[in-house]
């Protein structure tokens, strides 16, 4: 069954489309990670299923109920998370925990159950008695996340769930995320950290100014799309090589895409004569999801552009290996019912998870 479906989804703000004709499904139990720049439309697409945002064209099912049409039945199913912090600073752990579960329509014995089920795997246990102001922002980070995890979604939607965080709440987070797709539920998880797909073994989606331009198994993607080569780093211009494969260049770099990396640099390597001293950086480069997503698009994931390849060669390969988080963000806006911006992070998970 699927558990998310988008069928020609669009949103414009003002001049600016967010989304045009966005295709998505996902099915119960798999994970999907949302990829894109900054501005690709990754939180308008949340913002959407949501039932915060009205598309201005298409459909959205949330578990076969349209939030559009019936937004109170839609989020009954639906976990969210979004960018920006939802929680109560002068109140404990288990009071925000507390008030977010009876929003979701918990009472009693149930909301003391559902408070200990999250608390331990996001190793809050320790701290339910503490201030949330008293946490660091990995702690903090771990309750906004345990709110959208309370009544169980069937759906959960994560935007930038580890931005900013350690390494010990990013592992906490994502083997949460596996063990609730291993019961079931369905999550869309938006993030900038290529590593953190492969550790989900998420399938991947890739928007890419407001269109879906990839959707599928990672393996398969990498298959199809992953790019590998020799890349040179040079003090100047890159030079001109005569070689059986294809070359590219930007700025001071050249790749040479050959299909074994490994074995064609020493040959690379010959064939720079003189140019050999002005060398310094070689790297092999091998089908990776960032090798996919910089030949889908053309730019390094932090939005930054790269030189157009020459007419007729590959596009552009891989570039660097580290993917630098950004400040920016997607287009926000108010809910058509009149609720809060998406800048205030309590008012959304108050509207995500609120039954009454």
């Amino acid at each position: 069954m699927r558990a998310l479906s988008l069928r020609g989804v669009s949103k414009r703000y003002g001049t600016a489309t967010a989304l045009d004709e966005v295709d998505l499904d996902i099915a119960e139990g798999e994970i999907v990670g949302l990829l894109g720049h900054n501005g690709a439309g990754k939180t308008t697409l949340m913002s959407l299923v949501a039932g915060l945002l009205r598309p201005d064209a298409g459909e959205i099912e949330v578990l076969g109920v349209s939030p559009v049409r019936d937004r109170r039945r839609a989020r009954r199913g639906l976990g969210l998370a979004p960018q920006e912090l939802g929680v109560y600073p002068p109140l404990t752990v288990r009071h925000n925990l507390r008030f977010f579960a009876e929003l979701a329509g918990l009472r009693g014995k149930e909301v003391r159950r559902r408070i200990e089920e999250v608390a331990e795997p996001l190793g809050l246990a320790s701290l339910l008695e503490r201030r949330v102001s008293q946490l660091s922002g990995g702690e903090q980070r771990r309750v906004h996340t345990a709110m959208a995890l309370l009544h169980r979604p069937k759906l959960l939607l994560l935007d930038e769930p580890t931005a900013g965080v350690d390494v010990e709440t990013r592992a906490r987070l994502i083997a949460f995320v596996r063990e609730m797709a291993a019961a079931g539920t369905a999550v869309c998880y938006s993030t900038h950290y290529l590593a953190e797909v492969e550790a989900l073994d998420a399938s991947v989606a890739v928007l890419d100014h407001g269109r879906m331009i990839a959707r599928g198994p990672l393996k398969e993607l990498v298959r199809r799309h992953g790019d590998s080569a020799v890349e040179l780093t040079f003090t100047g211009e890159p030079p001109e090589l005569s070689l059986p494969w294809p070359v590219t260049r930007a700025a001071d770099v050249l790749r040479v895409h050959v299909e074994h990396p490994q074995l064609a640099a020493p040959d690379v390597l010959a064939s720079l004569g003189e140019a050999a001293l002005r060398l310094v950086n070689l790297r092999v480069v091998q089908p990776s999801l960032e090798s996919v997503f910089l030949r889908l698009t053309g730019r390094r994931y932090a939005g930054e552009s790269t030189e157009a390849a020459p007419p007729g060669s590959n596009p552009v390969g891989a570039v660097e290996t580290t993917v630098r988080e950004t400040a920016g963000r997607d287009p926000k806006g108010g809910s058509d019912d009149g609720s809060a911006p998406l800048s205030d992070g309590r008012a959304v998970a108050h509207r995500a998870g609120h039954h009454g």
